[in-house]
């Protein structure tokens, strides 16, 4: 069910979502970003497996309380979480790459 739902979310992102996979393209290809990847319970927007790091970009639908259960659960899974906000993507895309690249930098999690 969840890689069901996962390929319909791939086929119909949304604006920020669209940016942001053009971003970690252009900019981070060696991660080989995957988009709506399911990891544990969760489907996530973008995840690097060889970095071990998770991307979501989150409009007015999440919620800190189920954002922070969902990020427990993919931590748990070994994955580094980071989250923008839909305008943050669109308005300031510089500033979403230069924090995507020092996490990128930052040293592993630990197994």
């Amino acid at each position: 069910m969840a890689i069901k739902h996962a390929r319909e979310m791939r086929r119909n992102p949304t604006e920020a979502e669209k940016s942001m996979w053009r971003l970690l393209r252009v900019c981070f290809p060696e991660a080989r970003f995957r988009r709506q990847v399911p990891i544990a319970h969760a489907i996530v927007d973008f995840a690097s497996h060889r970095d071990r790091i998770v991307i979501e970009v989150d409009g007015g639908q999440h919620s800190p309380e189920m954002d922070a259960w969902r990020d427990t659960q993919v931590r748990n899974e070994g994955y580094r979480v980071l989250r923008f906000w839909n305008n943050d993507v669109l308005e300031n895309p510089d500033g979403v790459v230069r924090v995507i690249a020092t996490n990128l930098r930052a040293s592993p999690l630990p197994p």
